[in-house]
């Protein structure tokens, strides 16, 4: 079972549709805002799927590990039923991104919110990883100033308060935000509003049950991911 598979399915079939440029295209003039829920830049990407039901973000229910593969993916944006040998649960999510983001990678051409998003993924999931795992990072945040915003993350009855855009380089380092911007042709200010609207449903989606009971799960998740992300990419070159 994956904490994250929903979030990241849904993205990557966001990332890997070929209308998502035309549909939900980047460089946009974007002011910077807070926001609750969704937000602007994940709710558009998240919001916009194709799948039947669309994304809850208090939607729970874990999927098994064989729910998500790489060619239901695409099979889901071709039209096609085809389920190949790509590595299921968590680490198949790694596969997934690294698949996305090789693909863009290679394709040399930008896409749309949808991987913009896709490529944010790592770079939040590295932070979390690096600052002492799910509850090092929500000390980090509640040390901060952030106690009200990290309480609606882990909550499953409210929607999530947001960061503000503009406090985002107190979180991910300038150069880290301009190559997003350079690699995917997004401006600055959709990259922060974007970092500022998946860190805090990464973090829901990680705390299910409003705790930090499963936190060795979450913890363990985000490693295999980050794993098999770099193996995948490396694959690639």
């Amino acid at each position: 079972m994956s904490l994250l598979g929903n979030l990241v399915s849904q993205v990557a079939r966001s990332a890997m549709n070929p209308e998502d440029a035309q549909r939900n295209p980047v460089n946009q003039h974007t002011s910077a805002r807070r926001t609750g829920g969704l937000g602007d830049i994940l709710g558009s990407v998240l919001g916009g799927s194709t799948q039947t039901g669309g994304y809850n973000p208090r939607q729970y229910d874990r999927q098994p590990d064989n729910g998500f593969g790489l060619d239901d993916i695409i099979g889901s944006i071709t039209g096609s039923n085809q389920r190949g040998s790509t590595s299921s649960g968590a680490g198949g999510l790694g596969d997934i991104l690294g698949s996305v983001l090789g693909g863009q990678r290679n394709k040399g051409s930008f896409g749309g919110k949808g991987m913009l998003i896709a490529m944010l993924m790592p770079m939040v999931l590295n932070w979390i990883k690096n600052n002492g795992g799910v509850s090092g990072a929500l000390s980090k945040i509640t040390g901060m100033g952030y106690d009200k915003q990290a309480h609606s993350w882990m909550s499953n009855q409210e929607d999530n308060d947001n960061l503000d855009p503009n406090e985002v380089s107190r979180f991910f380092d300038e150069s880290e935000i301009q190559q997003v911007a350079a690699h995917t042709g997004a401006n600055e200010t959709e990259v922060r509003q974007g970092l500022a609207e998946l860190l805090p449903e990464v973090m829901n989606q990680l705390t299910p049950n409003g705790n930090l009971d499963n936190e060795a799960e979450a913890n363990d998740e985000i490693n295999q991911i980050m794993s098999q992300l770099s193996n995948r990419l490396t694959t690639l070159k």
